[in-house]
């Protein structure tokens, strides 16, 4: 009888982890700023904070309209290290968004690598990432899937 229930909760556990492993081994499309998009003045370091965690394989999808008379142009950069986020150093930062590329389903950006990435907007000299607030890091960790 007690081998009956031991196999019983052992098929019993295997299903259970099985259901947990595919709930989580969708990577997610996570919308920057969620219904606030990648705008001047909103809060990402909080946004991003509240959000978390984000998983390796996760896609960051940045939405921004072109520039225009009522709209200032926005970008997405890809800070080289914290020193650089910190001081809304552009030198060495990589671009992976210019003003063009927010608007319709946004730019997207996977989280392919388990290490520190630092996003910011690069616009009017750096202005927007030191007081427009427009800026945040993500530590993706390991996801079921990767």
């Amino acid at each position: 009888m007690s081998l009956k229930y031991g196999f019983s909760f052992t098929i019993g556990a295997f299903f259970l982890v099985l259901a947990s492993i595919s709930e989580s081994s969708h990577a997610a499309r996570i919308v920057v700023g969620d219904s606030q998009h990648w705008r001047f003045g909103f809060n990402y370091t909080d946004w991003a904070l509240k959000k978390a965690p984000f998983y390796q394989h996760d896609t960051l999808v940045f939405m921004y309209d072109p520039p225009s008379n009522t709209t200032f142009p926005h970008s997405v950069y890809l800070m080289k290290n914290l020193r650089s986020y910190l001081a809304c150093d552009f030198k060495k930062a990589k671009l992976v968004g210019n003003v063009m590329q927010g608007g319709g389903n946004g730019l997207r950006f996977v989280l392919k690598k388990r290490k520190p990435h630092y996003f910011a907007c690069g616009e009017s000299n750096g202005v927007h990432c030191k007081f427009g607030l427009m800026k945040f890091s993500v530590l993706p960790i390991r996801s079921c899937h990767a």
